[in-house]
């Protein structure tokens, strides 16, 4: 049996191609690039994981054996034993930070290493929603800043120039390359929903709704509709075209878009000081 995405010779029985990593599903043969747990629990390497309450208000609870280590975004830390020791530090340099800053991300990224034995760290995303585990093997993803939660330290993680493509899809100037072998947790704002598209197969995603892709997929940013105006008015402004082979990974619910729902029920500043007017008569 071929790989359906590299063309390698699979091995009888197996279960992922040795070169570029594809997962295939023994009954059908399709491939499945992006190694989701789908029971919300695996181990690593020093480490194992459970993911718990999804999809509305999901906990990753991390066990580290000790003197283990995990990565986290800056902030994403719920709760941990009281031997696990906590750094934070700029990943990649100062430049590194000044590109994560740029990207709206923190420009720190956070170490939990359980110290004299074992230890439990718990991480959540900001916003209710799922948080997803990806088996990396050798692979490189492209994720969304904000859907960035934790992964092993052995992971290389890098804010990319993404150039006129992020800028204009309003996703920021950088985008999130993670590369290696070893868990990634995403998370999302709603449910998480896969979507596989076939060789040659044309898929579009609003950008507000993306959470991570495989760095292999090609895809282009155009307007949701044809001219400028029509797009605007479509509720639609920047989409994402994408061509198969490939998996995306997309949040069911847009940020943007709640903040947009509740902006009119905001006091708006005025000339005075804090916007509010309050009458009480007399």
């Amino acid at each position: 049996m071929n790989c359906p995405k590299c063309g390698s010779e699979i091995a009888a029985g197996g279960t992922f191609c040795g070169r570029c990593g594809t997962r295939m599903d023994a009954a059908s043969a399709a491939p499945y690039s992006i190694n989701l747990d789908t029971d919300g629990r695996g181990t690593g390497r020093g480490y194992s994981f459970e993911i718990l309450h999804q999809p509305a208000f999901s906990l990753a609870v991390l066990t580290l054996q000790a003197e283990a280590s995990i990565m986290a975004e800056s902030g994403a830390m719920v709760s941990m034993s009281a031997n696990v020791e906590l750094q934070s530090q700029m990943k990649g340099g100062l430049l590194g930070a000044l590109k994560r800053a740029a990207g709206g991300e923190s420009a720190f990224v956070s170490t939990f290493t359980a110290r004299g034995g074992p230890g439990e760290v718990t991480l959540a995303p900001g916003a209710p929603g799922d948080i997803a585990a990806i088996e990396m093997r050798n692979q490189s993803f492209f994720v969304q800043s904000s859907s960035y939660l934790a992964g092993d330290s052995s992971l290389t993680v890098d804010t990319k120039w993404g150039g006129a493509k992020s800028f204009f899809g309003g996703e920021g100037l950088f985008v999130l390359m993670v590369q290696g072998q070893g868990l990634l947790l995403v998370s999302s704002f709603g449910a998480i929903h896969r979507k596989t598209l076939q060789p040659g197969e044309r898929y579009v995603v609003d950008t507000g709704h993306l959470v991570a892709w495989e760095g292999t997929t090609q895809y282009t940013l155009r307007k949701a509709a044809a001219g400028f105006f029509r797009s605007m008015v479509s509720g639609e402004g920047i989409v994402a075209e994408f061509m198969g082979p490939g998996e995306l990974l997309i949040q069911t619910r847009n940020l943007a878009a709640l903040a947009g729902l509740l902006k009119p029920f905001f006091p708006t500043q005025g000339s005075g000081g804090s916007g509010f007017n309050l009458n009480l008569g007399g």
